[in-house]
C-alpha cells in the first residue's frame, strides 16, 4: 500500500501496529534493547513504513513537514522506544527540516529521493571534543576551491555515528590570515561519495540509548558548493533557527515516553496488592502518580504549542526563551517520570529489561545533549533579566503579568513571585530563576490548552503541581547561603580519627 496516500491518522495507526509487531511479535524489545543497534529486520520493517516522510515536503514525495504530524510520529515512537524516537528526531529536526528550508534545489531533490526510496538517514555534526557547548569556538574549518569546499576537523558525540548516509556538518571559514571566521557554515556531506567519506576514529561505549551509535569522527571531505546550506541572513541565525526548532520538538519525544511511564505506573499500582488493598490507595503513591500525570499534561501542552507555532515556515531564531524552557523542563520531567515509576515498581523496576530502568538510563542524556539544562536555565534567566532591565521593571510578578509567554497565568503565582530580582547573581541562583520561569511559561501553555478543550481536571491538578514546584524553587532561590567546595579537604577530615 502506498502510505503517502493514506490520511495521516490512518497512517499513524498503521505505523503503531508495525511497532507493536516488530517489538513484541517479530522480536522481543526487552532483550534486544540491551544490545547495540536495532536488529536489522526490526529496523527494516520500521523504515519500510517511511516514517521520515513526515519531514519531507510534498513536492518531493513526503507528507509535507507539518509540525503536528512530526510530533505525532515522535510521540508514537517514544511510547515503545525512546532510542527509536530520538533516531527520528535527529533525522527530522536536525537534518531533513534544515535541508528542506535552506538547501539548494539540487541537494533537496537528490537527498529527499533517497530518503523516500532507499530509507536513508541523516544527522548533524556540531559538537567537537574540545568545545562541547561552546559551538562558536569550533575548529572544524572550510576553504573554498572553485565550486567545491574542503571541510576538515573532528566532531564527536553525533547520534547515528557510522550509520547515517548524510551528515549536516558545521564549520568556520578559514580566512587569509589563518584565523577562522566568527560565522558558521553548514554543508551536507554524502558519505556514499568517495571524496565525502567520514572516518569513525572511535565508537563510544554509551551508557544508554544502545540502539544509537555515538563516536568520534574525523572530517576531511570535499563537498560541492550546491550542497552548502543557504542562510536567510547569517549562519549563526540559521543555527539558532535549527536548534530552537529542534528544542520545540523535544516534547514530541517526551510525550509518548511520559505517557508510557504513566500507563505503567497506574497499571502496576492498581494490580499490586499491599496489606489486602491496591497500592494506588496509598496517599504517597497517589502523590507520585500525580507528578507523572502533571508531566503528561505539561508535555501535552508543549506539543500543542509547538504544533501551532514552530512550523518550518517560521524563523525561530529569536525564540530562545520558549525553546530553552521546553527542552530543559520536558527533559527534567522525562527523567522524573522514569525515576518515580522505578520506585513504584520496587525490585521489579530495577531489572535491566524493565521499561522504567531503561527509561532512567535512556532519558538521562536528554538533559545534557543539545544544551545542558543548567546552561539553558541560566540563559533563560539572563534573557529575561535583560528584558526586565530594558523595561525598568525588576519586580518579577509585575514583569510576568505583561510578558507574552506568562501573562495568562502570572496572577496564579502572585503570592510566590512578588519580589524584586537583581540582574547579576551567582549562577546557582540564575539556574533556580530559570527553572521558575520555565515552570510558569509551561503553566501558560497548559492554560492555553485548556481553552481549546483539554480536560479541566488534568489542567487543575497540573497547575497546582506547578505552583508547588515553583514554591520550592523560590525557597531555594531565596536561601542566602553560598557554600563553596573545599578542594583540599583531606587534612583533618578522617572520621576514623574523630
Amino acid at each position: 500500500m502506498d502510505t503517502e496516500l493514506l490520511p495521516f491518522s490512518q497512517y499513524l495507526e498503521s505505523f503503531k501496529e508495525t511497532l507493536k509487531s516488530v517489538f513484541y511479535q517479530r522480536d522481543n524489545i526487552e532483550q534486544f534493547i540491551q544490545k547495540r543497534g536495532f536488529p536489522a529486520l526490526v529496523l527494516r520493517d520500521i523504515m519500510a513504513k517511511n516514517p521520515l516522510s513526515v519531514g519531507i515536503p510534498k513536492e518531493y514525495g513526503g507528507r509535507g513537514v507539518i509540525m503536528r504530524e512530526c510530533l505525532a510520529m515522535l510521540d508514537a515512537a517514544s511510547y515503545e522506544s525512546l532510542p527509536l524516537s530520538l533516531t527520528f528526531g535527529i533525522n527530522i529536526a536536525l537534518f531533513l527540516e534544515p535541508v528542506g528550508k535552506y538547501g539548494s534545489e539540487e541537494a533537496r531533490k537528490s537527498i529527499f529521493n533517497r530518503f523516500m526510496t532507499q530509507q536513508n538517514m541523516g544527522g548533524l555534526m556540531i559538537t567537537e571534543p574540545d568545545f562541547g557547548s561552546d559551538a562558536l569556538s569550533m575548529q572544524t574549518y572550510c576553504e573554498q576551491d572553485g565550486t567545491n569546499y574542503h571541510v576538515k576537523g573532528t566532531k564527536h558525540w553525533q547520534g547515528l555515528t557510522g550509520m547515517a548516509d548524510y551528515w549536516l556538518i558545521t564549520s568556520r571559514k578559514k580566512l587569509d590570515n589563518g584565523d577562522l571566521a566568527r560565522d558558521i557554515d553548514f554543508f551536507v556531506c554524502d558519505v556514499q561519495q568517495s571524496q565525502q567519506r567520514i572516518i569513525v576514529e572511535e565508537y563510544y561505549n554509551n551508557l544508554g540509548l544502545f540502539p544509537i551509535p555515538y563516536g568520534k569522527n574525523k572530517i576531511d571531505v570535499i563537498i560541492p558548493q550546491s550542497y552548502k546550506l543557504i542562510p536567510e541572513s547569517s549562519g549563526l541565525n540559521l543555527m539558532m533557527d535549527l536548534l530552537h526548532r529542534s528544542r520545540y520538538q523535544f516534547p514530541g519525544m517526551g510525550m509518548g515516553f511520559i505517557r508510557r511511564m504513566l500507563d505503567e505506573a497506574i497499571a502496576h499500582c492498581k494490580s499490586r496488592m499491599v496489606s489486602g488493598k491496591p497500592l494506588i490507595q496509598l496517599d504517597q503513591v497517589q502523590h507520585q502518580i500525580n507528578k507523572i500525570q502533571s508531566a503528561f499534561t505539561v508535555c501535552s501542552a508543549m506539543c500543542a504549542r509547538s504544533a501551532a507555532y514552530a512550523g518550518v515556515e517560521k524563523n525561530l531564531s529569536p525564540d530562545a526563551i520558549e525553546a530553552n524552557s521546553m527542552k530543559a523542563y520536558v527533559t527534567d520531567l522525562m527523567q522524573m517520570a522514569a525515576q518515580v515509576l522505578t520506585q513504584l515498581k520496587g525490585a521489579n523496576g530495577y531489572k535491566a529489561e524493565s521499561v522504567s530502568a531503561r527509561g532512567i538510563i535512556d532519558s538521562r542524556p536528554f538533559r545534557i545533549f543539545e544544551g545542558s539544562n543548567d546552561m539553558l536555565y541560566t540563559q533563560i534567566f539572563e534573557m529575561v533579566s535583560k528584558l526586565m532591565v530594558r523595561q525598568k521593571n525588576m519586580n518579577l510578578l509585575s514583569f510576568l503579568k505583561g510578558f507574552k509567554l506568562t501573562q495568562q497565568v502570572a496572577e496564579r503565582f502572585d503570592s510566590l513571585v512578588d519580589f524584586v530580582i537583581t540582574p547579576k547573581m551567582p549562577q546557582r541562583k540564575s539556574v533556580d530563576m530559570g527553572k521558575i520561569l520555565s515552570r510558569i511559561v509551561s503553566a501558560n501553555h497548559v492554560f492555553m490548552m485548556e481553552t481549546k478543550g483539554f480536560r479541566q481536571d488534568l489542567v487543575a491538578n497540573c497547575i497546582e503541581n506547578l505552583k508547588h514546584e515553583v514554591a520550592m524553587l523560590v525557597s531555594s532561590y531565596q536561601f542566602t547561603s553560598a557554600i563553596q567546595p573545599v578542594e583540599d579537604y583531606k587534612e583533618s577530615s578522617s572520621w576514623f580519627h574523630c
